[in-house]
């Protein structure tokens, strides 16, 4: 089988796409990714991958428009090198949360990336843990959309934290935070807050009572922290202990990961979808998303159903 199906890594998580290689029982790819002095991205397949099933994993991690190019060129490069399908590992999908107008003369970016990985070549997306479920709909290809939901409600159960309660930080994870609290046997509670500008919140309501009780955020993505400073803050003055962030995206833009080395948060509990830093406090924990990666692959290469890979329910 390893004859027609090859991995290959961008330059965004490489660590992550050799765990899923790891986890598949081969190796990486060989590609060569440079750049020319213009800064135009290059892209050579040092193997041949004719009539392959090729997996290309790339994460939308900054600079996200760099690696956004980046998979162009190899979508196109494996294109016409007559590869037999071009598959899209893309665990973290940028640009997800501009996914409709909230305003006038906005665009709807994320409906602008699908439309741009469709027109050159992309035949599948494997993803996790979308911004909106509804951008699935933004292409017309097949997309395998995964939830790191299993994988942080079995790392939070092994914890046994006393008296906890979920908490949305807004209405949007309103669901995420439903599910969690009923794979958790535990109450949820959910803030409600506007944004005066983009990466800015401020925490206007709770709804639920978050008084003596250990509360767990639940969030898809963490950019700059703020907004999770904010919500932490605001559960401790609402008299709640000390808090458990979990969030699938680690962005982590500008001095998030100093931010949340916050006194008033336990623990941070991210996934691999994104790569961050070696050198970072022991209060993030970080749960690899490969094992799920490469399951969708391995899926997709034998047949099956991708539903099998949710414990508590698909997304």
């Amino acid at each position: 089988m390893s004859n027609h199906f090859k991995v290959f890594s961008g330059s965004s998580n490489p660590k992550l796409a050799e765990l899923i290689s790891k986890e598949l029982g081969q190796p990486l790819g060989r590609v060569k990714l440079s750049r020319f002095k213009s800064g135009e991205h290059y892209c050579l397949y040092e193997e041949s991958i004719r009539n392959c099933d090729v997996f290309l994993v790339q994460t939308f991690s900054g600079p996200i428009n760099e690696h956004f190019v980046e998979l162009l060129v190899m979508i196109d490069a494996a294109k016409r090198a007559s590869a037999k399908t071009i598959n899209l590992v893309v665990p973290y999908y940028g640009y997800s949360r501009q996914e409709r107008k909230s305003a006038p003369r906005e665009p709807i970016s994320a409906k602008m990336v699908a439309d741009v990985l469709t027109t050159v070549g992309a035949d599948r997306v494997i993803t996790i843990d979308l911004h909106s479920p509804a951008i699935q709909g933004f292409f017309n290809i097949p997309v395998d959309h995964l939830t790191a939901l299993d994988l942080i409600s079995d790392y939070i159960q092994k914890k046994n934290i006393p008296n906890p309660i979920i908490v949305s930080p807004d209405a949007g994870r309103a669901t995420t935070a439903e599910n969690l609290a009923n794979i958790l046997y535990a109450p949820f509670a959910i803030m409600i807050k506007k944004r005066p500008a983009h990466n800015e919140s401020v925490i206007t309501h709770i709804i639920g009572d978050v008084e003596g009780k250990t509360p767990i955020i639940i969030e898809d993505l963490i950019d700059t922290g703020t907004t999770i400073v904010n919500v932490v803050e605001g559960l401790k003055e609402r008299g709640a202990n000390d808090v458990y962030v979990c969030a699938t995206h680690p962005v982590f833009s500008g001095p998030a990961l100093q931010r949340l080395d916050h006194p008033s948060i336990k623990e941070v509990v991210i996934t691999d979808s994104i790569a961050i830093p070696e050198e970072r406090s022991d209060r993030f924990k970080v749960l690899s998303v490969a094992p799920l990666l490469s399951n969708a692959i391995r899926i997709n290469r034998e047949g099956g159903s991708i539903s099998s890979l949710f414990k508590y329910g698909g997304v």
